[in-house]
């Protein structure tokens, strides 16, 4: 069994930053992918960013430049340093984990306001 437990979030003016940080902990593979989504009211849940376990890493286009997910291995924790947030941003972020199994963090509200 495998649990995430997210942490960060709130509410920033546009323009602002904000890290949320998720920890893994269970029966974690050493294979696995550690993901940031989100969704924004009355829209699906899409991906922003996913990191492998050998660190490699890709984002959806809208947030490209602006946000950086990153890892400390160690602690099994990921992290999602977002930067030049827009009002667009606003959103629950979850945190995802895919090895093993399929398991979602409890969720972070991200607000930004114009």
């Amino acid at each position: 069994q495998v649990q995430l437990v997210e942490s960060g979030g709130g509410l920033v003016q546009a323009g602002g930053s904000l890290t949320l940080s998720c920890a893994a902990s269970g029966n974690i593979f050493s294979v696995n992918v550690l993901g940031w989504y989100r969704q924004a009211p009355g829209k699906e849940r899409e991906l922003v960013a996913n990191i492998g376990s050998s660190g490699l890493t890709n984002y959806a286009d809208s947030v490209k430049g602006r946000f950086t997910a990153s890892s400390d291995n160690t602690k099994n924790t990921i992290f999602l340093q977002m930067n030049s947030l827009k009002p667009e941003d606003t959103a629950v972020y979850y945190c995802r984990y895919s090895a093993n199994v399929l398991v979602w963090g409890q969720g972070a509200q991200v607000t930004v306001s114009s």
